[in-house]
């Protein structure tokens, strides 16, 4: 379904990525670990399409979404006009639904700045899931949350994930979370970062 064959990625005359390939099936999920300022990011924008700066190819479906390290939400928009205005093919109830299997279905009149962080993480993934993505891209989706709280948006998108079936890339600097939430585990490293197996994903 996906195939990432990034030959080069430079910024300003300095290369920081090199020779990253790897292939990722629907229901797959992989987690990319790496040290802050690695490139992490960086390969997750051009797998993603948002920067197309690079040498090489990459493969991937059209209908995919993407959830930031912040939640990119439109402030000036309802909860549930957050969703209903990124698809707009989708009917109000089906909205309403995406909203209560997140947990938030009660705030759907409220506007995002009324929400705790982890409310706000809980209504971009409803919006992502709710198209029923073929790839799901996630930049660290539980960085900045408590214990308490990581755990909790975890089980929420083990259960999401489940039922959706996407293909899904997902950044983090924890090992916890890559062990808990992926099929498979790859390593950046190096100057510039080139891509390393890792063993141990549950």
């Amino acid at each position: 379904m996906i195939r990432v064959d990034v030959r080069s990625k430079a910024f300003g005359g300095t290369e920081i990525l090199r020779d990253i390939s790897f292939t990722l099936d629907k229901g797959e999920t992989l987690a990319l670990l790496g040290p802050s300022g690695i490139g992490k990011s960086t390969l997750l924008r051009l797998v993603a399409g948002i920067d197309s700066n690079f040498s090489g190819t990459i493969e991937r479906p059209d209908n995919m979404a993407i959830v930031f390290q912040e939640p990119t939400l439109l402030p000036w928009r309802s909860v549930l006009a957050n969703i209903t205005l990124i698809h707009p093919q989708l009917p109000v109830a089906e909205a309403r639904e995406a909203l209560d299997r997140v947990g938030i279905a009660d705030k759907a009149a409220l506007f995002p700045g009324q929400l705790s962080l982890g409310q706000q993480r809980r209504l971009a993934l409803a919006r992502a899931f709710a198209g029923q993505p073929d790839l799901l891209i996630m930049d660290e989706p539980f960085v900045s949350l408590d214990a308490d709280k990581a755990d909790e948006m975890m089980t929420l998108t083990e259960t999401l994930i489940r039922e959706a079936n996407p293909a899904t890339i997902f950044v983090t600097h924890a090992r916890e979370e890559a062990e808990r939430l992926a099929t498979r585990i790859l390593r950046l490293g190096g100057e510039p970062a080139t891509l390393q197996p890792e063993t141990g994903a549950g």
